[in-house]
């Protein structure tokens, strides 16, 4: 983002500010000497801070230094040498950053508003296993239709933070709460309990619920820390059981594994299980109790007018993912449409 001071600028006195405009007397005053100190601190130093805003050494000395002083804070080490930030100036940087991550954000999506066919980066952030399994591989086709648009894939199981992340578009599963994150329900999702057929041929499957406690359990570690409890449906209510697991991993792509490995019983989701269970490599249980009001979701943060890029990856990753099967037991599953929410 090119911003650009004019020479020898100086913040008008605060308490004529304040006077004038209880607003411009919180914020103008310092705009100036924000935008300079976030600068150096990008740049390492100040007089490379002065090049990339176009202005003198000085000018930016001059308006961080009235920034220090309108904040009672000193917010840099200065040597000849070398230019540090102060912990009052790290905890001030953390705290300016999101603000200028969306004014960066504004001018790029106007940029785009007015240069026709939709461009730019776009970052994507997916749980490791449905990242790997069914986002990845729809990205070739949408490069292909969309080759001006660059695509980031970040794989983590926490929620994402969009605007400290500066996240585009989330892949979130399970049930979603109100909030002010525009969710667009994919799909139903699955969560089934399966096990090999070898472990079926040793050891049996249990013929309910409560028979689980009998049987060598493989569990999900979530990115909390907590042992993920499985989920079923009874009676039309949601029951969570805590399995006495033999086996935890925290990474659901190791459970699949271990699973197919014949180690024990787990409970996956659809995407990763149907085609071993089609195959007969694993052997469905607890079918009766399937969950049925989960869901696969497409999140971004809401927006007045969304960018272009955001608008045709959404529109892609959801005509695409329904076109897969990935649905193998038999539930009273609705399919959603466009909900607000956050994570749970």
């Amino acid at each position: 983002m090119d911003i650009r001071i004019p020479p020898g600028s100086d913040s008008p006195p605060l308490a004529a500010m304040r006077a004038a405009d209880p607003f411009a007397g919180s914020f103008a005053v310092g705009y100036v000497g924000v935008i300079a100190f976030l600068a150096v601190a990008d740049a390492g130093s100040f007089s490379r801070a002065a090049d990339r805003l176009g202005i003198g050494r000085s000018a930016v000395s001059r308006n961080v230094r009235k920034l220090e002083n309108q904040l009672g804070a000193r917010l840099f080490h200065r040597t000849t040498r070398n230019t540090s930030l102060t912990p009052e100036g790290e905890l001030f940087y953390e705290n300016c950053r999101p603000g200028l991550e969306y004014i960066a954000r504004a001018l790029d999506d106007m940029h785009e508003l007015r240069n026709g066919p939709p461009k730019g980066h776009l970052r994507i952030q997916s749980t490791p296993a449905f990242g790997r399994k069914i986002v990845a591989p729809l990205l070739p086709r949408f490069h292909a239709r969309f080759p001006d648009i660059t695509t980031e894939l970040l794989l983590s199981e926490q929620a994402p933070d969009f605007a400290a992340d500066r996240i585009d578009v989330a892949f979130r599963d399970g049930r979603l709460e109100d909030s002010d994150i525009v969710a667009r329900r994919i799909i139903s999702m699955q969560t089934i309990t399966c096990a090999s057929p070898s472990y079926m041929a040793a050891h049996g499957l249990p013929p309910d619920i409560e028979a689980l406690e009998r049987h060598r359990c493989i569990a999900f570690r979530a990115a909390s820390g907590r042992i993920r409890n499985w989920e079923f449906k009874m009676a039309g209510h949601a029951v969570r059981h805590q399995v006495a697991a033999l086996h935890v991993f925290n990474d659901m792509d190791l459970v699949l594994q271990a699973t197919l490995a014949g180690q024990g019983i787990a409970q996956l989701p659809g995407y990763l299980a149907c085609e071993a269970i089609r195959s007969g490599r694993l052997v469905a249980c607890l079918s009766q109790f399937t969950p049925d009001d989960e869901g696969h979701y497409l999140c971004y943060l809401s927006r007045k007018h969304l960018p272009a890029r955001i608008r045709v990856f959404a529109d892609h990753a959801i005509d695409e993912i329904r076109t897969l099967d990935l649905a193998c037991v038999t539930t009273q599953s609705q399919a959603g449409t466009v909900r607000r929410c956050r994570y749970i």
